[in-house]
């Protein structure tokens, strides 16, 4: 390539506490609640009213600093960001600038080249704004404020522009979102916006350790967005370059619609937001002892996880990367290897990524949801493994202990599909397929050699499906194989 790009990325995560980040508004889901029903004088901005810190808040910002490898500073300070936007009730965001809450951290992900470890420059406290919802009816445009997200609790988690690729932004997003989750911190659920990104790309001659002139795209609420957005950003600049045309600096919009990055305004620098300490707050002060403790209450964290899952139990890499994606998708998945007898944790990672996860996404079930529990899956996965079931059999008896969420035993014997292996009745069935279908059977003979996977069919069709796959494949083998003698 001619040019490298060069990227950062600005991850904006609500926490998932009680109430708001310097009142006792009530945190709900903003897409479901009604307009401006959680709102105080205090995130309304009224004049006079004095902010409160969210203890909770800012545990699960030291919890994500930890996991970062962040270095938790012992005082932090809280800053005034001024700017002026309906949905700002203030005028200004109380957030953190000079004297973050932790710096200095990292996050190593697994990319088709290998480990490639992207540091973190900071991970500060702020508050949410409000949501503004334009509308367009033809007569007149106008736009109305809804501030029931206005002070929610937000980290912010700064990146150096140590990614060079779509695969390094997707291992790094992808890796941070499942840690947030793991926390309990974040549920991560990006259509509700609860985690967004901004990314900030520039270009620079392949080799050059100079930086170019960068762009920030914001408020991208999907993975999928952020990469076409990334990508799109890139081919722009890089037509820019090579025609000589110097590449602007400023803040763009992304419109997924028409798949195109769009201009807002000038990017702004910091001068430009007159930061200045929050005079109503005071410096924040974390004792050793408390973010020890918290260092202590972590848990396993899901890189971690999967390497573990790689090594204790055999998962490929994207097996496991897919089971740690979700606490409660692992959590299953380890239950459900407790229960297991004769079966190897890979086939109950294939099934569960595969059969399971296919019914999850038509049903929009999440993992906690699942009518039957990992005990009574594994018990499926051991009656195919003993030949009780085939896997086709198997797979439909699933398919009902989802919806109804009775155990595979009571399925089997209420509607009869033990497997049959009784070489005579199987040997039988193929003789009279063989039988009724001569014409197949000659252009078998002749060298449509294909016939053999039709004919296979035709005795499990007659079987009711509840044939021994092994033992009908092998004696349908010595019959066809008898034909052409």
């Amino acid at each position: 390539m001619k040019y490298e790009p060069v990227i950062g990325l600005e991850i904006h995560a609500e926490l998932a506490t009680a109430t708001k980040m310097f009142c006792s508004c009530r945190l709900v889901d903003t897409t479901q609640a009604a307009p401006n029903t959680t709102v105080c004088p205090v995130c309304a901005g009224m004049p006079g009213t004095l902010p409160v810190v969210n203890r909770k808040a800012v545990e699960y910002g030291i919890k994500v600093a930890l996991a970062l490898d962040c270095e938790v500073q012992h005082s932090s300070i809280f800053a005034r960001k001024n700017y002026f936007y309906p949905d700002l009730p203030k005028g200004y965001q109380i957030s953190q600038y000079e004297y973050p809450l932790a710096t200095h951290g990292k996050l190593v992900v697994d990319t088709p080249k290998g480990e490639h470890t992207i540091h973190v420059t900071r991970v500060h406290l702020e508050e949410d704004t409000g949501k503004l919802t334009h509308i367009h009816n033809g007569k007149e445009d106008y736009s109305l404020v809804d501030l029931n997200r206005a002070g929610v609790p937000l980290l912010e988690i700064v990146s150096e522009p140590d990614m060079h690729s779509i695969e390094d932004v997707r291992g790094y997003s992808t890796g941070l979102r499942a840690i947030v989750r793991e926390l309990g911190v974040n549920s991560g659920d990006m259509e509700k916006g609860v985690i967004r990104f901004e990314a900030n790309v520039s270009l620079r001659p392949a080799g050059s350790s100079v930086l170019g002139t960068r762009v920030e795209i914001k408020n991208l609420n999907s993975f999928r967005a952020m990469e076409r957005a990334i990508l799109f950003e890139i081919e722009r600049q890089t037509r820019l370059l090579e025609s000589g045309k110097p590449v602007q600096q400023e803040t763009l919009g992304w419109d997924e619609p028409n798949q195109t990055t769009y201009s807002q305004r000038s990017k702004e620098e910091a001068h430009d937001y007159r930061y200045f300490p929050e005079p109503d707050l005071p410096p924040l002060v974390v004792e050793p002892e408390w973010v020890e403790q918290i260092r202590a209450s972590l848990p396993e964290l899901p890189r971690a996880k999967a390497l573990r899952f790689r090594n204790t139990f055999g998962l490929s890499p994207v097996e496991a990367g897919i089971l740690v994606s979700e606490r409660e998708i692992a959590n299953y998945f380890e239950d459900v290897v407790s229960h297991l007898k004769t079966v190897t944790p890979r086939t109950a990672a294939v099934w569960l990524t595969g059969e399971i996860f296919a019914w999850m996404n038509q049903t929009n079930t999440p993992c906690d949801q699942i009518k039957i529990t990992p005990k009574q899956f594994a018990d499926l996965l051991e009656e195919v493994q003993s030949g009780k079931i085939n896997q086709n059999t198997g797979k439909a008896v699933l398919s009902q202990m989802l919806e109804t969420g009775e155990s595979a035993a009571r399925i089997i014997s209420d509607r009869g599909l033990v497997q049959v292996s009784d070489t005579a009745f199987i040997a039988n069935l193929v003789s009279q397929v063989l039988s009724e279908h001569p014409a197949e059977l000659n252009s078998y003979k002749t060298g449509k050699l294909t016939l053999a996977n039709w004919f296979f069919g035709q005795v499990m069709k007659a079987a009711g499906g509840k044939a021994n796959p092994a033992v009908l494949r092998r004696e349908l083998e010595k019959q066809l194989k008898h034909s052409l003698e």
